[in-house]
């Protein structure tokens, strides 16, 4: 039930907030909380404690957003649903990342860097060429708090036996130079088979120490209860992973894998060698998996040869997801799970194509993740049933690679 004039009154003058601006911003973000928590009744079919014929579910706490307007940030919250998911429809899920494209576009212009094309935006998004650098600096810096305060949120609540690891590149100024950077995201999926964005970091390579530092951070955070990793080979990467998460296997994504083989052979054999690697993962369980990995092998020594050869250095690395719930196979044996990820990261940042700094690169990379992490917070399904992921610990105990490569 929304409040009405005289209590919303009565509610200011308990405040006592001597300055106008704050007395506006108090009785909007009030009234804003009013009209989320009237849809969620309505949604719902009941009031909070209210019990009714018509109740489809119930309430299961608040998650924060911070939804700016003309009054100041208004810092609502909106219900969680044991069942079922809630959004309000008053609220714009895109909203936070148009707010730092915008502020992407508005520095590059600021800082000298702006081409015909960014000028274009700015004139659409309405804003003069003559924005002063400490506007765009406030704005800024009210983005670069929400992604620090995603990204040094604690992960200790939880276990999240898979992580996938990848990086996207994308052009930003360091100095005078336009260098290529990545931007590497790690997703995991909890013990309850949710996905979350566990974190994001832009750096000049991906080389050993970046990705090392980057994995610790997430430790650091309360990452725990890896069993396995999927990701390219990079050396570098491989060899962080190994120092960070000891005790977790590593799946070799299997599409990075099979453009690796496609590079080492004839382009006109490509189709040919390609069907024949996917028939080992198109097996119906692990034994028949093995054989018929043994059975390219063989088939590709006599044809292929140095093919065969990739495939036997590799075996233990791309059949890793052998040792796990047949459920997941499918999403656990690539890193096509931030495939679409990546997409959206490079659909908004080529709007830009080449940022003033590292930091805008962050700014706008971080608000598209954090979004995507709002979305599957709020999803009705999730990644892995809550049964297929109590299966983890009994496959383990089952069987383990080693013992398959010695099949």
């Amino acid at each position: 039930m929304a409040l009405d004039q005289s209590a919303l009154l009565e509610l200011l003058g308990e405040l006592k907030l001597t300055d106008v601006t704050d007395r506006i911003r108090v009785a909007t973000e009030t009234l804003y909380q009013e009209l989320i928590d009237a849809e969620a009744a309505a949604f719902i079919g009941a009031a909070p404690f209210e019990r009714t014929p018509a109740r489809t579910t119930q309430r299961n706490g608040t998650r924060p957003r911070t939804l700016t307007t003309t009054a100041g940030d208004l810092e609502l919250r909106i219900p969680k649903l044991r069942a079922g998911s809630f959004f309000p429809s008053l609220l714009e899920r895109r909203r936070r990342v148009d707010q730092a494209l915008f502020a992407v576009v508005m520095e590059a212009y600021v800082h000298g860097v702006s081409t015909r094309k960014v000028d274009d935006l700015v004139k659409a998004l309405g804003a003069d060429t003559g924005i002063s650098k400490s506007e765009v600096s406030r704005i800024c810096a009210n983005l670069d708090e929400d992604v620090a305060a995603f990204r040094d949120r604690p992960l200790a609540d939880t276990t999240y036996p898979y992580v996938f690891l990848d990086a996207t590149y994308c052009k930003a100024r360091v100095g005078r130079r336009v260098v290529s950077q990545a931007v590497v995201v790690a997703i995991g999926v909890a013990a309850d088979g949710r996905r979350e964005v566990l974190g994001f970091e832009v750096g000049d390579t991906e080389s050993q120490p970046f990705w090392t530092t980057f994995l610790r951070s997430l430790k650091a955070r309360g990452l725990d209860g890896v069993k396995l990793v999927i990701s390219d080979a990079h050396t570098g990467l491989i060899a962080a992973i190994d120092t960070v998460f000891q005790g977790s296997a590593w799946q070799r994504c299997r599409v990075h894998f099979m453009r690796n083989v496609l590079s080492n052979v004839p382009k006109a054999a490509g189709p040919m060698v390609a069907s024949i690697v996917r028939t080992i993962f198109a097996q119906p369980d692990t034994e028949h998996v093995f054989a018929q990995f043994h059975e390219v092998v063989r088939m590709l020594t006599r044809s292929h040869p140095k093919i065969a050869s990739m495939l036997e250095d590799a075996q233990n690395d791309i059949l890793a997801f052998c040792g796990f719930p047949q459920q997941h196979w499918r999403q656990i044996w690539s890193t096509n799970p931030l495939e679409r990820v990546n997409k959206e990261i490079k659909r908004r940042t080529d709007v830009v194509g080449t940022f003033p700094n590292p930091a805008a690169l962050l700014r706008l990379a971080g608000h598209v993740l954090i979004e995507q992490h709002d979305e599957w917070d709020a999803a009705d399904r999730r990644y892995f049933s809550e049964h297929s992921m109590k299966l983890l610990n009994t496959t383990e105990e089952e069987v383990t690679i080693p013992e398959l490569a010695a099949a």
